[in-house]
């Protein structure tokens, strides 16, 4: 991995929840020092240039590093012929994601790390949608994460790809009381202004994505995640899905099995998930004990490592990344300016 921050030490922590799938071969930090934390706190090996971990020979490198920083670094490992997963996004705008592209594009060799549809409640979304059960998706609205995290459910469930996007965004300001944020609790919280904002992804064909974030909602223990996905023959709505039968109308939920509930002995953490009664997820990290989006990160990583060693497809290559971060930057230009914002033909696509 490139970079020593907390999201590297993701990274770190699923490796040592299943030292038997994931092995970090090496961390490169900016200091001397800073590699001697890493080593002490992970004990892992840390080094302080690129060269140094590619002579390590990793299957493929994180780059785990700021904004601004992302596509430099990048270019590095493609120039040295390394396989990349950088993190999200892989650079900061539209300008710098046209020659990232430019620059590294065609070399095949660059992934993005983007998790969300790998997440267990997600993944069981995706595959009762992909059977059938409320026909063809025609909208998704997602209040749970933001811009190009958000842009990614959104196609991804709608099955949209690279089509051209008209995005409509606005901005609403109203106090809201905040009591968790990345650094932690808050000494006692007071109603603050919190700004949400609404866009529409107008994908033509009747497809469309409606996008709804309020500001540290991904910490704010008092706002619920909702996510709605409309088909031709009915709708999931979170965990409840309803559509037409042959019987009429009928709601299933799609139901959880975590073990660590009351009496249950066989450790804290989802093991299954199941529509109809048949199993449509299975947690492919039983007996990790890791949360929901640890597994999401955990299985993206596997699926680079079966990608590098040309064993699978390539599960969020760089275009997709390019494409998702240019809807979500309309999203925030389309708010800043009232205007609608078109994303067609970039040259990625």
């Amino acid at each position: 991995m490139v970079g020593s921050g907390w999201r590297s030490e993701f990274h770190v922590r699923m490796a040592q929840a299943a030292p038997d799938r994931l092995q970090v071969v090496g961390v490169v930090a900016q200091t001397a020092a800073e590699a001697q934390r890493i080593t002490d706190r992970w004990g892992v090996r840390a080094v302080t240039s690129i060269d140094e971990v590619l002579a390590l020979a990793p299957e493929f490198v994180v780059a785990a590093v700021s904004w601004p920083a992302m596509p430099g670094v990048v270019r590095e490992l493609v120039a040295a012929g390394a396989k990349v997963m950088a993190e999200t996004p892989p650079a900061p705008d539209l300008v710098e994601l046209r020659s990232l592209w430019s620059d590294v594009g065609a070399s095949g060799l660059v992934q993005v790390g983007e998790q969300y549809m790998l997440m267990p409640g997600h993944a069981s979304r995706q595959a009762v949608l992909q059977a059938g059960v409320i026909g063809t998706a025609s909208s998704v609205e997602i209040a749970s994460t933001h811009l190009y995290h958000a842009v990614s459910l959104i196609r991804g469930f709608l099955g949209v790809d690279m089509a051209d996007a008209v995005v409509n965004a606005r901005t609403f300001v109203a106090p809201l009381v905040d009591p968790l944020t990345f650094d932690g609790w808050v000494t006692d919280p007071q109603p603050k202004p919190a700004t949400t904002t609404i866009g529409t992804l107008d994908f033509g064909d009747g497809r469309m994505g409606l996008y709804d974030f309020v500001e540290n909602q991904w910490w704010n223990p008092l706002l619920a995640r909702r996510i709605v996905i409309r088909g031709s023959l009915g709708e999931i709505v979170d965990d409840t899905v309803t559509r037409l039968t042959p019987e009429g109308p009928i709601t299933s939920p799609i139901v959880y099995r975590r073990t660590g509930v009351d009496m249950n002995l066989e450790g804290n953490e989802v093991v299954h998930t199941s529509f109809d009664g048949r199993v449509v997820y299975r947690n492919p990290w039983v007996g990790t004990r890791l949360s929901e989006d640890d597994i999401a990160v955990a299985s993206h990583l596997v699926a680079v490592g079966r990608w590098a060693r040309g064993e699978g497809e390539a599960p969020y290559p760089l275009a997709q990344a390019c494409q998702d971060h240019a809807l979500g930057l309309a999203i925030e230009e389309s708010a800043r300016t009232g205007a609608d914002v078109r994303v067609s033909k970039e040259e990625w696509i």
